[in-house]
This record gives C-alpha cells, structure tokens and sequence, in this order.
C-alpha cells in the first residue's frame, strides 16, 4: 500500500482482529525497483489486487492521472507476477464497467460501456488480464465486479475513512452525523422508484472479503472468470439516511439537488454467478451496514489518529 488514502496504524488494528501478525510494505506500483524488491524477498500464492484510485469526479478532471495510476500500476504489477510466476490474481473491478445505460439486475453479460475514464481504467485492465490469461494458459485471473461496497468491522477497529473529502455516500452521511457538515444533498427526487430517490445496490464490505477468500478457493480453473459482487437487491438513498438515522439516533438534514448528469433510477446486481459457482452468499442487510459504519465513527472519526510509522 502506498498509503494514498489510509492510514498505516491500521496493520496494527488488523492485527488486534486476528492475532495473528500482518507484514507491511510500503510501497506505490509505480515504483518498479521497489515492487521486484517485494517479490524478491517474498513468495506468494496469489495476489489479490486493491490499488487503483476510484474517484469518478475525480476522474473526469484528471483522466490522465487515473489512466497512469491505475492501468500502468497494474501493467507493473502483471510484470512483477510473471517474473517471479505468481499465476493467480483476483483484481478489484467495479460495476461501473457496465455504464449508465445496463438495466437490472446486471449480470456479467451485459455490455460494458463505462460512463467515466474510472470506469475505463478498470475495463482496459479487464480486458488487458483477459489478453494474458489467452497468452500464458497458466494463468488464472478472477475480476470481481463491485457494486457499492459500504460497511466496517463488527469491532468498530476499522472501517472507511478517507484522507481527502469523501466521494462515497456513507462516509458523506457520516459527515453530517458527526457534524463535519451541515446537511446531506440527494441528487434528484423525481427518479422513477418508490421514494423519487436513486436505488443502488449496497454491499457489506465483510460480505466483499468473504468473496474475495471464496474466490481464490473455489476458482481452481485457468483462464480470466468475471463475477459481481452485490446482493441483488436494491436500497433507495433515503432508505440508506434512514437507516444511518436509526443506527445513530440521530437525524440527519438533507435537501433535494437537481440530479447528477448520466445518474440512472435503479441499479442493481445480478449475482447469479458467484452464487453457483463461489456459493457466494451475503449475511449482512443494510441495518447491519449502518450499524458496523456508526460504530466505527463513534469510535474514530473526527479522533486523532495513531502516529504512522514506516514497518
């Protein structure tokens, strides 16, 4: 981890989760010299691929950045792989491979056609990973399909917090339960769904990892294996505030935005797939979500963190 959005005393709260003892290397993909170092020293199994930056304004003022973090950083990282064969790789995608225009429940057939160069980086990578598992028939690659992760831990230890202002809604509606501000801005009230509001697919990020574990023990087959992770049903954002409300006891003021351009009413998974063939099953609704999220807040934010320290 390079350390861009998070912070290094998290590896001790991992640590106090698991005792059991988490090695840390700071390091960017960008850095050639230092990624060969990493695998020199170290033997893995499989890589599961995290680092990429995800921010879709962001994105759109900046595309160069994202095409150079993202799709080069992975360029280097695939290198690194075949030079030390390491021939197993699980690669964090997104549903925004799907665009603005793929009706539900999506599944992995649906045409990709992205909306923004965030959503491009990860269909060239796609693709890119496609074309290596063609080229070396050694090479197993799983690309996991987000829809819109949210939640913590149950311990409230870690959770989302970002460094810069966050693009994500429950960091923002925590924000506004915290008092980092003043209100919550719904972007468009007048959406063809039961409260006017955009409906997305959320999806606990513990119910994510447990994917990702699934993933490199159920997928003994080469080739490149795409699979969403969501849970296929459909949250509203003003479910989503009211549920932060009841978990907080705490109201939260919003106001209603004009809408966002390319925004859709509904959008949610089809997680067919990865039920059949990596029994991918979620345990966790979106009361849960807001619960494990409000508990880490109480606990954390707005608190001085941890000194970091290089390992």
């Amino acid at each position: 981890d390079n350390l861009f959005n998070s912070k290094q005393s998290v590896v001790g709260r991992i640590e106090k989760i698991t005792g059991k003892p988490c090695p840390f290397i700071k390091c960017d993909l960008l850095d050639e010299g230092k990624l060969d170092e990493v695998f020199e020293r170290n033997k893995f199994d499989a890589v599961i691929h995290f680092a990429g930056l995800k921010a879709v304004g962001e994105s759109c003022e900046n595309p160069l950045l994202y095409y150079y973090n993202n799709v080069v950083g992975t360029v280097n990282l695939c290198n690194a792989m075949k030079k030390y064969n390491v021939s197993r790789i699980v690669f964090s995608s997104s549903a925004c491979v799907y665009g603005n225009d793929a009706r539900p429940p999506i599944s992995e057939t649906a045409v990709l056609n992205p909306a923004n160069p965030y959503g491009r980086t990860k269909k060239v990578i796609e693709e890119m990973l496609r074309d290596l598992t063609k080229a070396d028939e050694n090479l197993t690659v799983i690309s996991l399909r987000y829809f819109n992760p949210i939640g913590a831990h149950e311990s409230g230890l870690i959770g989302e917090e970002p460094n810069n202002t966050p693009n994500n809604i429950a960091p923002i509606l925590l924000d506004v339960l915290t008092g980092r501000r003043k209100e919550f801005s719904i972007f468009g009230g007048d959406y063809d769904t039961a409260d006017g509001t955009g409906v997305r697919d959320y999806v606990d990020v513990r119910d994510l990892a447990a994917g990702h574990i699934l993933s490199l023990e159920k997928v003994k087959r080469t080739g490149f294996h795409v699979y969403n992770l969501g849970t296929g049903k459909g949250v509203s954002v003003l479910e989503l505030l009211h549920s932060f409300e009841a978990a907080s006891g705490r109201k939260i003021p919003y106001k209603i935005t004009p809408r966002r351009s390319g925004d859709v009413d509904t959008y949610f998974a089809d997680c067919g797939k990865a039920q059949a063939e990596l029994d991918f099953q979620t345990k966790y609704n979106i009361k849960d979500m807001c619960q494990s999220m409000w508990k880490f807040a109480e606990k954390n934010l707005g608190k001085e963190e941890d000194a970091d320290e290089d390992f």
